[in-house]
């Protein structure tokens, strides 16, 4: 028996969540010198740009925005199955650089894991922060995100499903 999706955040909570963490980045980063903003493929990518666009329009300033695959880094691709090769897109120099990895949902851990072993393959940063719409809790690896949209204490049978304009049509978190 399938139950219906429960929705934990709407589109305008979403968008309320979203300039929350863009304003944490600023105070965490203490200003925006320094620092890039990198998105791991799928949902990540567009999170970063977003974020990145609030961070302009806060500070009149332009943060570089990437996108990192971690594919060829994952430890457990038997679990999860085949996924397609996106390319890392690095807007700069990493090095010496405050680096915020923006990702939608942390579980597990893993693929945050694989994002770390993946950004060294670019540089050296000054330090590396995470930054999550979702944190469901469940984590396999001692890996926490510095920056949380929305805590959610989930069971491991429940699925949380964000969707984003850019991919999905629609703005939204779900819990399935």
């Amino acid at each position: 028996m399938s139950r219906d999706p429960v929705e934990i955040l709407s589109a305008t909570e979403l968008r309320r969540t979203l300039q929350r963490l863009a304003t944490q980045i600023i105070e965490n980063n203490r200003g925006v010198e320094d620092l890039v903003l990198l998105g791991i493929y799928t949902r990540g990518v567009p999170l970063a740009e977003r974020l990145g666009q609030l961070i302009d329009g806060l500070e009149n300033t332009s943060v570089p925005v990437g996108a990192l695959d971690i594919t060829l880094y994952r430890d457990d691709l038997r679990d999860i199955g085949v996924r397609p090769l996106n390319r890392s897109e690095i807007p700069c120099d990493i090095t010496e650089r405050n680096v915020y990895l923006v990702d939608d949902v942390i579980y597990r851990g893993r693929t945050v894991r694989a994002a770390l072993d993946a950004l060294t393959d670019y540089g050296r940063p000054a330090a590396i922060r995470l930054a999550v719409l979702v944190d469901r809790g469940w984590r396999d690896l001692p890996i926490h995100p510095d920056l949380v949209g929305r805590k959610l204490p989930t069971a491991r049978h429940e699925q949380v499903k964000v969707l984003l304009e850019e991919i999905d049509g629609r703005d939204g978190v779900l819990l399935y």
